[in-house]
């Protein structure tokens, strides 16, 4: 099924989203998020090949804010949920850093992620309990070793706690940090080596379904601000505390927890 879906993605991406990239055409949505045209005729198609391929509900981020809330509280054992542009700003604006994540979860929790890079043709993907890659190469062997104060750390400023943003602003324990604006990407590039740590104060379900699980099966590690267990959070919008190595996770929460104890449970 896997490279089905890695096939379909691929392309969607090349018949609806590439040809319009840096176009500069977009609406707003109530959210106050863009959308283009793209976003609509690309989740239309996955739609209907995703669900031909398995015959699950389909959760979209172009849908409306009702029939989404309707999905997530229906006792559906099996859901697609998708995201056909990740970044639309970036898209818009002629960044290349935008991606499509396509996951299959089973009762909340992501059997399949697949996110595509379609600008730099890379494909991230991922199966329950079979590994992570990236175009055929094992995720697992990509990282390099290193302590925290050497880190290249992903951050969200604008939706985490004022407290943290200051401290992480004023006084880090990384070495550097970056936010590029697509949140299935960030996923991957952690999972991938090209970060090292990771913190974000509220994403959507199909800003981590896919990204998630690739992270998991790369050997990264995963909690929210409030919660050990990433999956025992019972929002569907989470917040994100994550490491590509376990090592490196205990040091990034460790202190977090010695910044302020409050915040982070």
């Amino acid at each position: 099924m896997i490279k089905e879906i890695k096939e379909a993605v691929k392309m969607v991406s090349t018949e609806e989203i590439m040809p319009h990239f840096s176009e500069g055409k977009f609406g707003i949505k109530p959210d106050g998020s863009l959308q283009t045209s793209a976003d609509l005729a690309a989740q239309k198609k996955l739609q209907n090949i995703l669900q031909d391929i398995y015959p699950a509900p389909f959760l979209g981020e172009e849908m409306s804010t009702f029939e989404q809330k309707r999905l997530l509280s229906s006792a559906n054992e099996f859901l697609w949920c998708v995201d056909p542009i990740d970044g639309t700003s970036n898209y818009v604006n002629g960044i290349p850093y935008f991606a499509v994540s396509v996951a299959l979860m089973k009762k909340g929790r992501t059997l399949i992620g697949v996110v595509y890079d379609p600008a730099r043709e890379e494909m991230f993907s991922a199966e329950v309990g079979g590994g992570a890659y990236l175009n055929g190469v094992e995720l697992l062997q990509r990282r390099k070793v290193k302590s925290i104060d050497h880190a290249i750390a992903q951050i969200d400023f604008k939706r985490l706690p004022p407290k943290i943003s200051e401290v992480l602003l004023l006084n880090p324990p990384y070495r550097s940090q970056r936010n590029f604006g697509a949140g299935a990407l960030e996923w991957c590039y952690l999972a991938s080596g090209r970060f090292d740590i990771y913190i974000h104060g509220s994403q959507k379900i199909w800003d981590y379904a896919a990204g998630s699980l690739i992270l998991s099966e790369s050997g990264g590690c995963l909690r929210t601000l409030g919660y050990g267990d990433f999956w025992q959070d019972p929002s569907w919008s989470k917040s994100v505390v994550a490491a590509n190595r376990p090592e490196m996770f205990d040091a990034w929460v460790s202190w977090l927890k010695n910044m302020d104890s409050t915040i982070i449970q």
